[in-house]
């Protein structure tokens, strides 16, 4: 005689229809709805503040879209990619988007290094470290205006700086230099940027085992070498994030061209695809390219975003 000691499974047509609406309500809203709830007033923001504006520019982009009184409509034609060409066969736009390159190849690196430095040094236990600390942070907490007016004091052609530089002092100045204007705006950006990075890094190193800097040393690594084989590998997912909120700032770039260089000047050497979005939508009232040019932007931050997520985190799969 022999008895099957293993459970049977039952048929699948065993199964009760509340068990079936269970699994697919858990499928549906997870095993605890009750974050939904939570999280819902977010969903709305973000609907709201986002999702809807930028649907509305991606509608825009494809009609020929004019501005109207209150209450007074106006037809809205179907214009397909027309939109589009005129912006990016627009050489003012072509350039905005090549000084938003020019920002970020220059801002972003500096970023990055500066940012994992300084953070791993103030992780050190160096003397007034929180001096540091809220020192790096004002200038992020810091109006924009009041900063940027310092700036123009410091960089324009009679300021401290060129006054330092004396004769070697650019001629014309940083600000108003075709060529030094948007590099000038990414060493701004970076410097007033750079107290916020820092904090995701101290962080970031807060969860790095100390055994892993004791078991460098026993190897023998100097402090050269724990910084780039431990500390580097363990701050990755926030090098990422660093890496990402750098690119989504620089493509984001308003205010700094606006008010350091009178508007994009030199001759829009220093012009963002913002600034155009501003000065098309609101001056020149041709909303439809400006929410053409928006979409292109989005697009073009998003395939950046992925590329630099890619190379910092892709690794990790490994």
């Amino acid at each position: 005689m022999s008895t099957s000691t293993t459970s049977q499974r039952p048929p699948d047509d065993t199964f009760t229809e509340p068990q079936r609406s269970r699994s697919l309500k858990e499928r549906l809203l997870g095993k605890q709805p009750l974050g939904l709830v939570f999280s819902a007033p977010y969903v709305v923001f973000l609907a709201v503040v986002f999702a809807y504006p930028f649907g509305l520019a991606i509608w825009i982009s494809f009609h020929d879209y004019i501005f109207t009184a209150p209450n007074v409509s106006v037809p809205h034609p179907f214009v397909g990619l027309q939109n589009y060409v005129t912006a990016l066969t627009d050489p003012a736009v072509l350039r905005s988007f090549l000084n938003t390159l020019i920002f970020l190849v220059i801002n972003v690196p500096i970023t990055v290094v500066l940012s994992i430095v300084l953070a791993a040094a103030l992780n050190t236990g160096i003397r007034w470290a929180s001096a540091f600390r809220v020192a790096f942070y004002v200038p992020y907490v810091t109006a924009s205006v009041s900063l940027i007016g310092v700036w123009l004091l410091l960089f324009s052609q009679g300021g401290l700086i060129n006054s330092i530089l004396g004769p070697l002092a650019p001629d014309p100045s940083w600000l108003i230099n075709s060529k030094l204007a948007m590099p000038s705006i990414a060493i701004y950006v970076a410097w007033k940027q750079l107290g916020f990075y820092i904090l995701l890094y101290l962080a970031a190193l807060q969860a790095i085992p100390k055994e892993l800097y004791e078991a460098a040393s026993i190897d023998g690594s100097g402090t050269l070498g724990k910084f780039w084989n431990v500390t580097v590998p363990g701050v990755r997912s926030a090098t990422v994030l660093v890496l990402i909120l750098a690119i989504i700032t620089g493509a984001n770039l308003f205010t700094e061209p606006y008010l350091l260089t009178n508007g994009g000047g030199p001759d829009g050497a220093s012009a963002t695809p913002v600034l155009l979005i501003y000065q098309k939508a609101l001056q020149q009232t041709n909303p439809d390219v400006a929410s053409a040019i928006g979409v292109v932007l989005v697009i073009a931050v998003g395939i950046l975003s992925a590329l630099a997520n890619r190379v910092g985190g892709g690794s990790d799969d490994e």
